[in-house]
């Protein structure tokens, strides 16, 4: 039996027998004369002239395309834009708040520094022997007028010493634990400060009242004090250093028959406000009353006893010659 036998076929089809098809050879072939004869034409050939034409009919084209592609293109700019926008935004934010929060602090650094360093003058101007404190805590009820200072008996706090600030003094240590202390102001009605005019040297006592109201008693009518002037410490009695600023006069009346006046003292200090203070822990010689001082004192206070027996006198006197008068005009009757 004869064996039939198929003709084996072509496996390149139309292409070449490398494999290549015919086509792209030839469009290479084509691609590299045309590159060639471009080349040696120079900018004036054929080759030239129509690239410039099929240019310019595909100029419209181009023109409409990028006019649809920009809206696209800018909304997807947009959309980044935005998302970069909110980021940054946020990232702005948590700045703004960590630049404020530094602010602060930095601020009350700056206030509790400049308030050292007045401190700090304060004690060298006056010569003092002290030791600075923090206000921790104020009296909330209406019955006293206290504060609480970081410092106790641990750091050489005691009882009875001298409290002042940059501006003034403000009160006296009335209990001294292990590590904090309680201040009594001098505006409370308990407290007591010898105190005299600075520009007369009127002495009299500084007392506190039940509505926060700083008095100066005991200067008499016939010594000299008027609104505006300076109240500072005596130095009497050994417990304020003398010279330390208290207040200043703001009212001087006079009641009929009275042998002092009614002085009012507004104080240096707004309790409100505190927040360092310097406790006086000691006082030299010359930081006390001196002798001239306390026999200036002595001699106030005989003066007033003085003129307050005439007076008594006086109103006797006045009375027993009221009850002869009487008597003698009954006699008559």
């Amino acid at each position: 039996m004869a064996q039939r036998f198929s003709a084996p076929s072509s496996s390149m089809g139309r292409g070449s027998s490398s494999g290549v098809p015919r086509s792209l050879i030839v469009f290479t072939v084509l691609s590299v004369l045309m590159f060639v004869l471009g080349i040696r034409e120079g900018d004036s050939g054929l080759l030239h002239g129509v690239r410039g034409v099929f240019q310019t009919l595909a100029t419209p084209a181009r023109v409409v395309g990028s006019v649809v592609a920009s809206p696209v293109s800018g909304l997807g700019n947009i959309m980044g834009n935005l998302t970069a926008d909110s980021e940054t935004l946020s990232d702005l934010k948590s700045e703004n708040e960590q630049l404020k929060s530094q602010v602060a602090r930095l601020s009350e650094y700056e206030e509790e520094a400049n308030t050292l360093t007045d401190l700090l003058q304060l004690r060298n101007q006056y010569n003092l022997d002290s030791t600075a404190a923090r206000v921790i805590a104020r009296s909330t009820d209406s019955w006293s007028s206290t504060i609480t200072i970081d410092k106790g008996q641990s750091s050489g706090i005691e009882t009875g010493m001298p409290v002042t600030t940059t501006t003034g003094v403000i009160g006296q240590v009335c209990e001294a634990g292990p590590t904090t202390a309680t201040v009594r102001l001098i505006t409370d009605e308990s407290s007591g400060v010898s105190a005299k005019v600075q520009s007369s040297g009127a002495q009299g006592q500084l007392q506190g009242s039940a509505d926060g109201t700083l008095r100066l008693n005991l200067i008499r009518t016939d010594q000299q004090v008027s609104p505006g002037d300076s109240v500072v410490t005596s130095g009497l009695g050994g417990v304020y250093p003398k010279g330390l600023p208290i207040g200043t006069v703001t009212n001087v009346t006079k009641s009929p028959g009275s042998m002092y006046y009614e002085v009012v003292v507004e104080p240096l200090t707004s309790v409100d406000s505190l927040s360092e203070v310097l406790v006086v822990t000691s006082l030299s010689s010359d930081q006390q009353a001196t002798s001239d001082d306390a026999a200036s004192a002595n001699a106030q206070d005989r003066t007033s006893s003085t003129t307050a027996s005439t007076q008594a006198a006086t109103t006797t006197d006045a009375t027993t010659d009221a009850a002869t008068d009487e008597s003698d005009a009954t006699s008559e009757e």
